[in-house]
């Protein structure tokens, strides 16, 4: 059931009513019915480019930072200190808060949480998710997240990135299986926070290295992870990137997951644009989870596609020459 059912159901019931003036609303899904909002002068508060761009066309105000607000709308994003970052922001620049989201994503232990602090808090729960709302506040300051920190590996990551805590082991295993020398030109498709290109960069040929990352909070520690003048960074979304200039070579560890669920159409897009932005004896180096369904859209890709390996859950995939 649509987000907006409930937002709307709790403003036909009479028990929720907004503030006039200025409205944020912070990560809304797709099915965000604006209209709750047409009498305000709005903001949508979006990292992920896909998202941004597709508000930004649909001619709304979009912006990557917080906004101060009588009222910010927030759909919990599926980490758990991401979304108490966020709503914690809100409620130290908002008049009022209000907390959307599916119980899958977690949206009933905010929901405890915040009860805990603030006290009992009106709510409706309905399609299997709530929404519940509140008065801005510094109560929940110690939810801030700081921003971006260095981890135990070494590297800054931020909540609410891919692999947040440690790096992934898939992409790992692909910086131990690349060769010592890569051709001058390389790009990183969908580099989080820079792990990958942080292993690139150092190996032998490589003239320039394009980071091409959809979450800006990712692309923001990327660009402290990786400092170094032949590294350029993409705000952009992978699956439809086209560089001006082809690469020699596009190393990936491509994400499956849209929201919580995860749909391996996301990687097979990433797959084909690769080939597009591949030169003609190009190559890709590939890590996906095992049981992902890759090897038929890497076939149709490429002319050569050779397993590397198959190990802890992952697979390994050399593709070379285009037929994209």
């Amino acid at each position: 059931m649509a987000v907006t059912s409930r937002i709307r159901t709790a403003l036909d019931e009479g028990v929720l009513t907004l503030p006039v003036g200025k409205a944020s609303v912070v990560r809304p899904v797709e099915a965000f019915d604006m209209s709750v909002l047409r009498d305000h002068d709005t903001t949508v508060v979006e990292t992920f480019f896909p998202d941004h761009d597709r508000w930004k066309t649909a001619g709304y105000a979009v912006s990557t930072d917080p906004v101060e607000a009588d009222v910010t709308i927030i759909s919990v994003p599926r980490y758990k200190e991401h979304a108490r970052a966020l709503v914690a922001d809100a409620a130290q620049r908002s008049n009022m808060v209000v907390v959307d989201g599916a119980k899958t994503d977690g949206i009933d232990s905010i929901f405890k949480a915040c009860r805990k602090i603030l006290g009992p808090l009106p709510s409706v729960s309905k399609g299997h998710g709530r929404i519940f709302w509140f008065q801005g506040t510094d109560a929940l300051s110690d939810w801030l997240s700081g921003g971006r920190k260095i981890g135990p590996d070494g590297f800054y990551t931020a909540p609410g990135v891919f692999s947040d805590r440690s790096v992934d082991q898939g992409s790992k295993l692909l910086a131990d299986a690349l060769p010592d020398t890569l051709p001058t030109r390389v790009a990183d498709f969908g580099a989080g926070w820079g792990y990958l290109a942080s292993r690139i960069i150092k190996k032998e040929g490589v003239e320039t290295l394009d980071l091409i990352e959809a979450e800006a909070l990712a692309l923001d520690c990327a660009e402290l992870n990786v400092k170094d003048p032949r590294a350029a960074f993409h705000w952009a979304d992978a699956t439809t990137f086209k560089s001006s200039t082809a690469y020699g070579a596009i190393i990936m560890n491509p994400p499956f997951h849209v929201g919580r669920d995860g749909d391996p159409r996301l990687g097979q897009d990433f797959i084909r644009s690769a080939a597009h932005n591949l030169t003609a004896n190009g190559t890709l180096w590939m890590v996906a989870n095992r049981h992902l369904p890759y090897e038929q859209t890497l076939s149709d890709s490429f002319r050569q596609v050779t397993p590397l390996a198959t190990t802890g859950g992952f697979k390994l995939f050399k593709a070379s020459r285009p037929t994209l």
